[in-house]
């Protein structure tokens, strides 16, 4: 296994946002439950996010994420998962 960096780009629609946005977290909380997300959260503005997700591949790692009710609705517009090294520091459960 390894560590994945998600990167989503959101559709600039931010009541569309705002409509599945609970769906969507508890969508990511199972993840975190089951051991799959370690973190996630949105950057900057809010128009993108950083997916923390342990996978075997990047491939994986956004499979993992395909049931996310965000990509369902067409809310993502965008998503890369590239493998991140981590040299410092611990992640939980990586």
């Amino acid at each position: 296994m390894a560590v994945f960096a998600v990167q989503y780009t959101y559709l600039d629609d931010a009541q569309r946002l705002a409509t599945f946005r609970p769906e969507h977290r508890e969508h990511l909380a199972e993840l975190h439950r089951d051991g799959t997300l370690l973190l996630s959260g949105p950057l900057d503005d809010g128009s993108e996010a950083l997916l923390i997700v342990v996978a075997d591949s990047a491939e994986d790692a956004l499979a993992a994420l395909d049931g996310d009710p965000f990509k369902r609705e067409g809310v993502i517009v965008d998503r890369v998962a590239r493998e991140w090294n981590v040299v410092i520091g611990q992640l939980p459960g990586a």
